[in-house]
């Protein structure tokens, strides 16, 4: 166990982290619209291999009364307790490439000292760069590709995949404060934000979870198997083009949201995202920024109290 007051404890027997290792950092709690990050964890913890390094100390770290562990009920008496998981983790990707993996809850408490953690963490293995995800909900159809908004300093992953850039202010959250002190102290850190279609935010949205792995290979060059997610994606979007195709209002919404997202890749010019082709767009017909917040703050605000990590299934 922990000894008092530290946040995490080393896993006896642990594998040895080589030095230079990518850091993939995924925590689930304020914003996980499609369910991308939560999802993209139980895809790693299932092909990946994860061999647990640091386990962090839940009676530090989270609210239970917010998140309340799982016990199994069989007709008479419990026959399992599972509790909230945030590990460091040595895992491996489809080719044997090893990378570090932070996954499991976003904290409740004690954000400053576990950023500080992290840091540590990071020096001490040597980490060549760190990745992390999150994604929101967005006035965007399902029908096109699932848009990105990227931040942190790795500038030519920025030039090639950030869509929108807003200048807002939003909720942080824990990886918001990692990225910012990763920054601080000089380490190559991405964050990218998926802008999921908001009416589908609360459903198990493979398409999130598949562009969260696209983002993440792209940013650290690990291969992850994705067929699953392939096959569960086709299967998710036969019963969405139904519903949309059965209702008027539906099929209304999704056609307006095409043509909105369509005008706005239209007039983008790659070579300068704050300049807009003549005569080729029209702002207006795009969300500004404050449309941006507003939705972000529409979604949190549909979501129950103490509900932050559960998600319907499609």
């Amino acid at each position: 166990m922990p000894v008092s007051g530290e946040l995490y404890e080393r896993v006896a027997n642990a594998p040895a982290v080589p030095q230079g290792l990518p850091l993939v950092i995924l925590l689930t709690g304020f914003t996980d619209a499609g369910n991308a990050v939560s999802g993209l964890i139980d895809h790693l913890r299932d092909v990946s291999d994860p061999q647990p390094v640091i386990v962090f100390d839940n009676d530090l770290l989270l609210d239970y009364r917010a998140r309340r562990p799982i016990v199994v009920f069989e007709q008479d008496h419990l026959t399992e307790f599972r509790p909230s998981r945030l590990e460091l983790s040595l895992a491996h990707d489809t080719l044997g490439q090893q990378f570090l993996l932070l996954a499991g809850y976003e904290p409740d408490f004690a954000w400053n000292a576990f950023s500080e953690k992290i840091l540590a963490l990071a020096e001490e293995f040597g980490v060549s760069g760190v990745t992390w995800v999150h994604s929101i909900a967005m006035p965007v159809p399902h029908t096109r590709p699932i848009s990105t908004t990227v931040s942190g300093n790795r500038k030519e992953i920025t030039a090639s995949l950030s869509v929108w850039r807003p200048r807002t202010q939003v909720p942080a959250t824990a990886g918001h404060l990692l990225e910012y002190r990763f920054a601080e102290h000089g380490d190559r850190i991405v964050g990218f934000v998926l802008l999921v279609p908001h009416y589908l935010a609360e459903t198990e949205y493979p398409d999130a979870v598949i562009a969260a792995a696209d983002r993440v290979m792209g940013s650290t060059g690990i291969v992850l198997a994705l067929d699953d997610l392939r096959e569960s994606r086709e299967e998710y979007l036969t019963k969405v083009n139904g519903q949309v195709a059965g209702n008027d209002e539906l099929r209304q919404m999704v056609q307006t949201l095409e043509h909105r997202y369509d005008a706005y890749m239209a007039g983008r010019d790659p070579e300068d995202m704050d300049r807009y082709d003549e005569g080729g767009f029209d702002e207006r017909d795009l969300p500004s920024a404050d449309e941006l917040a507003a939705e972000l703050e529409r979604y949190l605000a549909t979501r129950p109290p103490g509900d932050e990590d559960k998600r319907p299934r499609p």
